[in-house]
């Protein structure tokens, strides 16, 4: 697996997933901050951007806030990869 941070932006226009925010992807969905919303929407829009299931994407608990810690499951090389190319890293 592979963990890392993002930095989401809830009520955001569309749904991307890509950029840096400091040491933190970038992670942009349409969804308020409200009732766990903004997280579900960041475990789907993750789990297309990595080509993953959902259920292989884990935000940390207690994630409140913009800056939230992610784990996902699956090969960590691919995975790894990814993450540089979503970035913009690589």
């Amino acid at each position: 697996g592979l963990a890392f941070w993002i930095f989401v932006t809830p009520r955001a226009r569309r749904e991307a997933v890509g950029g840096r925010q400091g040491d933190a992807l970038r992670v942009s969905v349409t969804a308020p901050p409200v009732g766990g919303k903004a997280n579900a929407a960041c475990v789907q829009v993750l789990a297309e951007a990595f080509g993953v299931e959902r259920r292989d994407v884990e935000i940390r608990p207690g994630a409140k806030g913009r800056r939230k810690r992610v784990r996902l499951s699956g090969q960590t090389r691919a995975l790894e990869e990814k993450l540089q190319k979503l970035a913009g890293t690589s």
